[in-house]
């Protein structure tokens, strides 16, 4: 699947307020290279249906065995290691018997210092190296998915080698006194540098996938059903936005045959979370994870296009209006590769008259219907371009509902079928005192 960076603002997830973003929100990983694995991942959502399963399988695997993930490894074990691969203190040579003997006492008196840090450090390579001994154990069965266990195989491999296997046995042995400290700081920090490096490297993955899984977990959400077809289809159950505290939940679908929903209501109604709620699920479902919908079935997409914040340049001299315009045309430059892809526009041509922005809405409403390989979402103020659409039989017309009880305005961001029908921003500026305001100009 593909996203531009103005869909992946769009959506929200990436947000230069990072409280407010998807990314913020489903980050569970405990370390700094972990979330920036994580990052990565949500940088690439996955290509093929086959891949996305395979994710879905390491996933659901995790979750199956979460109670013996090995906790030993934590964010400080990490940051401990890394430093101490950089440490500038000198290993001891490389000797044994009574000479390593005399130089541990050494080290415990003349260098004590040295020694100390040493041994601390060492401690959380000891961590690290049990951590990975335990991941080797319990998740790289046979059964493992192929997403786990490829570094799983690789981190086995790197354990299985005479210097860490020494390490270990001396540490399940209880023999890791000072002198066998100093002969294995020896051998970790003169020999296997870049091999700790990459156990390091390896457990930002595994950090990156156990943080998908505990957001799966943490916000309860749903595996979704890729349906292999080339024909475009979303249907979703109870499907709701993540990123809100308390979202409501929608029913939907869009197919090949009816693959153009017109949403209309009021500001505020709920129309622009609503599209949200579907771009962001279904990126979700395309990077392989757990969905916010009680139920979702899909068919895999190429990409979203989303043309929902658009912006003005004043350094360039552009104006809104244009830039819907330019963001309208690569929308049509991007879809017409035969590709399947889920478009998503928020209030097409805010930028000009009504007049203007009515005929603009008919002729790029009718010219996107005669596409058959995507599915559109677009929400308009413009009311009136319905009575023009409303013969078109792959359009499905739907409104978020708002009532007035005595000049108040009460939304129920329920979805219903039809086109709304309320004006409200007369009311809004006489609720808000502005008409009184005026009235006291002089």
């Amino acid at each position: 699947m593909q996203l531009d960076k103005t869909s992946y603002y769009d959506l929200s997830i990436f947000n230069r307020d990072e409280e407010y973003s998807l990314f913020s929100r489903l980050d569970f990983t405990i370390t700094a290279g972990g979330r920036d694995y994580l990052r990565q991942l949500y940088n690439k959502p996955l290509q093929d249906i086959k891949s996305i399963k395979q994710r879905q399988d390491a996933l659901k695997y995790i979750l199956q065995l979460e109670n013996q993930w090995p906790s030993v490894i934590t964010n400080g074990t990490v940051v401990v290691v890394e430093n101490y691969m950089e440490a500038q203190i000198e290993p001891i040579s490389n000797t044994e018997g009574l000479g390593l003997l005399i130089q541990a006492a050494l080290h415990k008196t003349v260098y004590l210092p040295d020694y100390k840090h040493i041994k601390f450090a060492f401690t959380e390579m000891l961590n690290l190296l049990r951590g990975f001994k335990a991941f080797v154990q319990v998740f790289n069965g046979e059964d493992a998915p192929q997403v786990l266990k490829v570094p799983l195989d690789r981190a086995a491999r790197l354990l299985n080698q005479p210097d860490f296997n020494a390490i270990l046995q001396a540490d399940a042995d209880d023999k890791m006194h000072a002198a066998n400290i100093l002969r294995f700081d020896n051998y970790v920090r003169k020999r296997n540098r870049k091999v700790v490096q990459e156990l390091i490297a390896l457990y930002y993955q595994l950090d990156a996938y156990y943080a998908m899984a505990k957001a799966i977990k943490h916000h309860k959400l749903n595996f979704p059903e890729f349906l292999d077809t080339t024909t475009p289809v979303i249907n979703a159950k109870q499907l709701y936005h993540i990123i809100l505290d308390k979202p409501v939940a929608y029913d939907m679908g869009l197919h090949q045959d009816s693959n153009f929903m017109f949403l209309t209501g009021a500001n505020m109604a709920g129309k622009t979370t609503f599209i949200r709620a579907v771009g962001i699920a279904t990126f979700l479902a395309h990077l392989g994870m757990g969905v916010p919908a009680e139920k979702m079935e899909l068919s895999f997409f190429h990409g979203i296009f989303s043309n929902i914040q658009v912006q003005d340049n004043i350094f360039k001299g552009e104006s809104y209006f244009f830039n819907e315009v330019q963001r309208i045309k690569n929308t049509i430059l991007q879809i017409n590769n035969g590709k399947t892809w889920l478009v998503l526009i928020d209030e097409m041509f805010k930028g000009t008259n009504v007049e203007d922005a009515r005929n603009c809405s008919i002729a790029v409403i009718k010219g996107l219907l005669k596409s058959s390989n995507c599915l559109f979402i677009l929400s308009t103020h413009l009311y009136e371009v319905a009575e023009e659409l409303k013969h078109e039989q792959k359009i499905q017309f739907k409104y978020f509902e708002s009532t007035i009880i005595e000049e108040d305005l009460h939304f129920t961001y329920q979805l219903k079928d039809g086109i709304a029908k309320e004006k409200i921003g007369y009311l809004i500026l006489r609720r808000e005192k502005v008409l009184d305001l005026l009235e006291q100009i002089k």
